[in-house]
C-alpha cells in the first residue's frame, strides 16, 4: 500500500514537470517572436546616412570675419562673466570627508588631510569645521601662509566657536612670522 502512495505520488510529479516544460516552450516561443518584431523595428529606425560625411571644417572667410576664434579662452577673460561654475551640495559626503580628514589628520598624513578637507568644502561651502581643520592641516604641514585665509573664514562663520581662540592664537603667531620674514627680506 505504501509503495502504491508513492508510486501515485512520483506520477503526479512527472505530470506537473511535463506541464512546467510546456509552459516554457509556449512562453519561449513568444519571447522569440517578440524579439523578431523588434529587432525589425530598430532595423526600420536606423538612419541611412552612415554613408554620407559631415564636413565639419571652418567657412573660408571664417578667420577674417571672426579674428580670435582661434584663441583659447582664459580665466581673465572669462572673470567680467555672469556665469559661476556650480558644486554640488551634499552635507553628508562633505561630513564623511571631515571625517576621512580627521583619520589622515591623527596619522600625521596632513597630506592626506588637506585633501579631504578642501573636498569636504566643495561639497558644503562655509563648512566652520571643514575651514578650521584645513587651516590647522595646512599650518601643520608647513604651508601657513595658505593657513591664514581658512583660519580667517573660520573666525568670520564662527567668531566665537569652539575653536575661535586657538584660530586668533594662530593667526597671531602666522602674522608674526610673515611680518618677520618680509622684514628680513628687505
Amino acid at each position: 500500500m505504501r509503495y502504491f502512495f508513492i508510486s501515485i505520488f512520483c506520477a503526479m510529479l512527472l505530470s506537473i514537470g511535463t506541464f512546467a516544460l510546456a509552459q516554457d516552450d509556449t512562453s519561449s516561443e513568444a519571447a522569440r517572436q517578440q524579439n523578431k518584431q523588434s529587432d525589425a523595428a530598430r532595423a526600420a529606425e536606423e538612419s541611412s546616412s552612415k554613408d554620407t560625411r559631415v564636413d565639419l571644417s571652418p567657412p573660408k572667410d571664417d578667420e577674417k570675419n571672426h579674428p580670435l576664434s582661434s584663441v583659447p579662452s582664459t580665466d581673465d577673460n572669462n572673470a567680467a562673466s555672469d556665469v559661476q561654475e556650480m558644486h554640488p551640495w551634499d552635507p553628508h559626503k562633505a561630513a564623511k570627508d571631515v571625517e576621512v580628514g580627521d583619520f589622515y589628520f591623527k596619522q600625521k598624513n596632513y597630506k592626506a588631510a588637506i585633501a579631504r578637507y578642501k573636498d569636504a568644502l566643495i561639497y558644503k561651502s562655509n563648512d566652520a569645521i571643514a575651514e578650521y581643520r584645513l587651516a590647522e592641516s595646512l599650518d601643520k604641514s608647513g604651508s601657513g601662509q595658505e593657513a591664514i585665509p581658512h583660519y580667517q573664514a573660520y573666525l568670520k562663520i564662527l567668531p566665537h566657536g569652539p575653536d575661535a581662540e586657538n584660530a586668533q592664537k594662530a593667526l597671531t603667531r602666522l602674522n608674526a612670522e610673515q611680518s618677520k620674514s618680509n622684514s628680513a627680506a628687505k
